[in-house]
């Protein structure tokens, strides 16, 4: 039989929060991705296929958090 302590509990987590560091991540990454391809071999545009890729991830996280939100008493 195992017993529940105070560290076995998960914290709440923040949506919003995860979103706006998901945003942030993406706005800090994509230029360093973009830097790299210049500074290396610019024969093909390859940061072309990971920025909007990442940008469609960062729409539908943003759409699950702020546009088709669940309500906290339908769990």
């Amino acid at each position: 039989m195992t017993h529940l302590t105070d560290r076995d509990v998960v914290p709440p987590i923040n949506p919003k929060k995860g979103f706006r560091i998901h945003l942030l991540v993406f706005l800090l990454a994509t230029p360093a991705i973009w830097i790299v391809w210049y500074l290396t071999d610019r024969t093909y545009p390859w940061p072309l296929w990971s920025t909007p890729a990442w940008g469609i991830g960062v729409l539908f996280h943003y759409l699950g958090v702020f546009v088709f939100k669940k309500s906290k008493t339908n769990q």
